[in-house]
């Protein structure tokens, strides 16, 4: 098969372990980002089969229609709302679909949260300037550091993810406060944490928020400009599950207007997120470039899942397919 590898930016893929699994089969990937449909369906039109890491291109139908070799889609996880699983059905390609871990992600969270708190990324490069135990020569930007023990950490959902981090909450000392649907807090609370009362003292009584929540239709938006409001001014907000999922601009005008005090992201509205972006230019955001489940053991994880669901689909004996009807038997 003519095998496609989207976005790979680091070249990191060719180096796996599991890049063997594709032996026999003529790859190629692609480490530039490629924007437009146009430019999309040239590069795309000869190939046999795709292999997607997570989000990073999307497939809607109009893209879709304009690949006429395409017979697979290798899904590097699961599907979230990136591909037009309708449209690829009715044009007879299959979508396979991979599998993943909380723990990277859980991981990455956490340290954002103890970067941004004891300002480490502002300390570390003035030291590198020759400017010693100084966040900035801002004098307004130049407070101390702080420690979690004590303070609040409140998480909206409590899946996979959620879990993880509120351990490590409960393991500095924090006070583990979480909001969702009922059955969230009820679980949360089986485990020994507390569910907010009320969404408007969740945002009020956090120290430091973090997003858990999968994107769909119903979490698109969710966190608006007045649940921003409620923060302190001195509060951390963390997002490094899907920027969508709070309301276009909200989160730049809250920090401009100082609720809450600072942020901490990993997920961007438009990525590769451009260097003029306005997030870039406010003092107060820690962000990086979607490392979620950017590292070794993970990739690994990912990618020998997705190779082995092409491997299997040439072979004749498909596996994980989320569109069955799409393979006509």
């Amino acid at each position: 098969m003519k095998i496609a590898i989207l976005d790979d930016y680091q070249n990191a893929i060719p180096a796996l372990d599991c890049y063997k699994i594709l032996d026999g089969h003529e790859v190629k990937v692609f480490n530039n980002f490629a924007r437009g449909l146009g430019q999309l369906a040239i590069r795309l039109a000869p190939y046999d089969a795709l292999v997607l890491i997570r989000e990073r291109t999307s497939l809607p139908a109009a893209l879709l229609t304009k690949l006429p070799n395409l017979k697979l889609i290798s899904q590097t996880g699961k599907v979230s709302g990136h591909i037009d699983v309708a449209a690829a059905t009715a044009r007879g390609i299959a979508i396979a679909e991979g599998t993943g871990s909380p723990v990277a992600p859980a991981e990455l969270a956490w340290a954002l949260i103890m970067a941004a708190s004891r300002k480490i990324v502002p300390y570390a490069n003035n030291l590198k300037e020759g400017v010693w135990q100084m966040a900035s020569t801002n004098p307004q930007l130049n407070g101390l550091g702080r420690s979690l023990h004590g303070r609040t950490l409140a998480l909206w959902s409590y899946g996979k993810i959620g879990r993880i981090v509120a351990g490590y909450g409960k393991a500095f000392g924090m006070r583990v406060l979480v909001w969702g649907s009922d059955a969230t807090r009820q679980a949360a609370v089986a485990d020994g944490f507390e569910a907010a009362p009320s969404r408007e003292a969740f945002f009020a009584e956090a120290d430091v928020l973090s997003l858990h929540l999968r994107l769909a239709d119903a979490t698109r938006g969710i966190v608006t400009a007045e649940d921003l409001a409620r923060m302190k001014p001195d509060a951390l907000f963390v997002n490094t599950s899907r920027a969508e999922l709070v309301a276009a601009g909200a989160l730049e005008a809250a920090l401009r207007a100082g609720r809450p005090g600072a942020a901490a992201l990993d997920v961007f509205m438009d990525e590769p997120l451009p260097a003029d972006a306005p997030l870039l230019r406010i003092p107060t955001v820690l962000a990086t470039p979607h490392l979620g489940y950017v590292e070794q053991d993970s990739y690994e994880m990912y990618f020998r899942a997705a190779f082995e669901n092409v491997a299997n689909f040439a072979a004749g004996t498909p596996t994980n397919i989320l569109n069955p009807e799409a393979l006509g038997t």
